[in-house]
């Protein structure tokens, strides 16, 4: 069995250790209602590989302007798009987490604003990419877009959301710097948070091969 294969069994593996762990080690945390804490080992991780993957993207758009080498042009729109792909899936599980907290899918919540925010930006990089033919130019202008682009996503996920008033609660470490949940909760949600970023690493390895594979075939029917 190839390492690859071995790597992917194990990510699996430790996946479904967190999901069962998630509804069957921890118990639900104070100041929530019912089990809706639990909706947090899954939210957390998926904001934190949607920035993770929106900083790589940026990575390799420098990259490609410093070298032009349409590999990190793949690279970078691959890791953009798992990054919007990530974002939707945290919006998503947030507003699960409002409607059973605050009664409402959505109340424009600083950070849900903020977000929303963030999803239009990285959607119009995809927008971009999909309205220029040639491909040096799209490479281009979507490494400076991507690199701009990146320039918000501090200020939207850290800093707005902590300016004014939020429902959302903190976490993990709160306002007085501490962490008030049980060492289980924690356990599991880095746990969660190391699976996600394995996960996150399998997809774009995917990702990259599959658009090397559909840039090879244009050019050939070119």
């Amino acid at each position: 069995m190839r390492v690859a294969d071995i790597l992917k069994w194990l990510l699996f593996a430790w996946t479904a250790v967190v999901i069962v762990s998630a509804f069957f080690y921890v118990r639900p945390a104070e100041g929530f209602i019912g089990e809706s804490s639990r909706i947090v080992f899954f939210h957390v991780p998926m904001a934190w590989i949607a920035v993770l993957a929106f900083l790589v993207s940026c990575i390799t758009s420098v990259m490609y302007l410093k070298r032009r080498d349409p590999k990190d042009d793949i690279r970078a729109s691959v890791s953009a798009g798992l990054g919007l792909l990530f974002a939707v899936l945290a919006t998503t599980t947030g507003a699960v987490f409002a409607r059973i907290m605050w009664n409402s899918y959505w109340n424009w919540d600083p950070r849900q604003t903020s977000i929303t925010i963030l999803l239009l930006i990285y959607a119009a990089y995809l927008a971009l990419r999909g309205a220029i033919d040639d491909p040096e130019r799209r490479a281009s202008l979507s490494a400076v877009y991507a690199i701009l682009a990146f320039v918000t996503v501090p200020f939207l996920v850290f800093v707005v959301p902590r300016i004014y008033w939020s429902l959302h609660p903190d976490t993990i470490i709160n306002t007085r710097g501490s962490n008030e949940f049980d060492s289980r909760y924690t356990q599991v949600l880095m746990a969660s948070l190391v699976g996600f970023t394995g996960l996150y690493i399998w997809l774009y390895t995917i990702g990259c091969r599959i658009e090397a594979i559909r840039q090879r075939r244009r050019q050939e029917v070119l």
